[in-house]
This record gives structure tokens, C-alpha cells and sequence, in this order.
């Protein structure tokens, strides 16, 4: 199986951005039924400030290039969904300390070391309407088919088709954590916006590390 380097992680994060800019007025539609309605503004704004550091972090190994996203998505994203996604990358990132490829495997365990982060920083469950719905059974799958022997490009689009699931499964639940809980039951109906960004993450993933 291939190696990932720190180039196509790069690649990764120019796709996630470009499919942010795509959906920008669809997550910000997401987020006005039961939130600020800008997490589509805020996501493009971060990840377009996140690519304008590229010549900062090109060439560099992917710790480095992770915790350059990190920082640069804290500082600009506004709301949750700056902690959050700057919190899974930089949590992510620390198992590639020094590397600047990383095997399908070692990309997992990275993956699921950014997820727990997400968790311990948002204190938020499956089931509980947010990112997590999206993000923890897109992992899962993907460890599962890499386990099982699958090719690379396998896995990832297993990990993007586990992820929309996921989003889609929000649709009913009623929201436990953010903005979106204060409508308690009201909260219902609605796709959850960070679970859709996810996804898209995962779509990104799957489009520009598969091949």
C-alpha cells in the first residue's frame, strides 16, 4: 500500500477548501436553521487563510503542516468550528512529528488521535448532533478496510460514504452541545452543519489521496 506524503496532504487540504468554497451558501443555509448561519463563511474564510500560508509550510513534514493549519483555523475561524477543526489537526499532527510520509495505517491512527481530540476539547457523544456523527464511524470504517487488506483508495471512499451517512443521521436527532441545543426538541429536521462540513472533509480525503 502506498505512502502518504506530506505534499498529498496538502493536496487534501487545497480539495477540503475548494468543496468548502462550493458548499460555502449550503452549510451557512444548514447553520441559520439552527445556528449562527456562518459556519459556511467562516470554514471558507479559515481554510482560504489556511492556503495562503502554503508557502510556509510546503515542503515542511506533516506535523508541521498540520499544526500551520491548526493555528491559522483558531485564529480565524470564529465560533466552534475553529477550536474544533484547529484542535483535530493539531492533535492529529503530533504523530507525524518529523515525517514526512506516513503509512495508510499510521494516516488512521492519526486520524482517530485528531477524532479524540475533537471529543475531549467539544465534550460531545455520537448521537449528540455534531461533527462527531460524521467524523468517528467515517474513521471506523476506514481502519476497518485498511485492516482488512483494502487498497487505500478503498478505504478512503468507504470513509467518505460511512461519513455523509453519518451527516445524514442527524437529520432526526435532537442537539445536546452548541448553539443548536437551545432549540432543544426544534433542533429536529435539521442536517447539522459541522457533521456536513465533515463530510465534506472526508470527500476531500477520498478525491485527493486515493489516487
Amino acid at each position: 500500500m502506498p505512502e502518504l506524503t506530506s505534499d498529498q496532504m496538502i493536496k487534501w487540504l487545497e480539495r477540503f477548501a475548494a468543496l468548502l468554497a462550493e458548499n460555502k451558501d449550503h452549510l451557512t443555509q444548514l447553520d441559520s436553521a439552527i445556528g449562527d448561519a456562518d459556519h459556511g463563511a467562516n470554514m471558507d474564510r479559515g481554510f482560504k487563510a489556511v492556503l495562503g500560508k502554503k508557502t510556509e509550510f510546503q515542503g515542511k513534514d506533516i506535523a508541521t503542516v498540520f499544526k500551520t493549519v491548526a493555528m491559522t483555523l483558531i485564529s480565524t475561524v470564529g465560533g466552534a468550528s475553529g477550536p474544533l477543526y484547529g484542535t483535530f489537526f493539531l492533535q492529529a499532527g503530533l504523530l507525524a512529528a518529523g515525517k514526512s510520509s506516513i503509512s495508510a495505517e499510521e494516516f488512521g491512527a492519526l486520524l482517530e488521535k485528531g477524532l479524540n481530540g475533537v471529543i475531549q476539547r467539544g465534550k460531545a457523544n455520537p448521537g449528540d448532533k455534531t461533527m462527531i456523527d460524521a467524523m468517528q464511524p467515517a474513521i471506523e470504517a476506514y481502519q476497518k478496510a485498511v485492516q482488512g487488506g483494502e487498497s487505500l483508495d478503498g478505504a478512503l471512499k468507504k470513509a467518505a460514504e460511512s461519513s455523509r451517512k453519518g451527516m445524514k443521521a442527524t437529520i432526526p436527532l435532537v442537539a445536546k452541545k452548541g448553539r443548536a441545543s437551545y432549540l432543544g426538541e426544534r433542533s429536529a429536521g435539521h442536517q447539522d452543519p459541522g457533521s456536513t462540513s465533515t463530510a465534506l472533509l472526508f470527500q476531500a480525503a477520498a478525491e485527493s489521496l486515493g489516487n
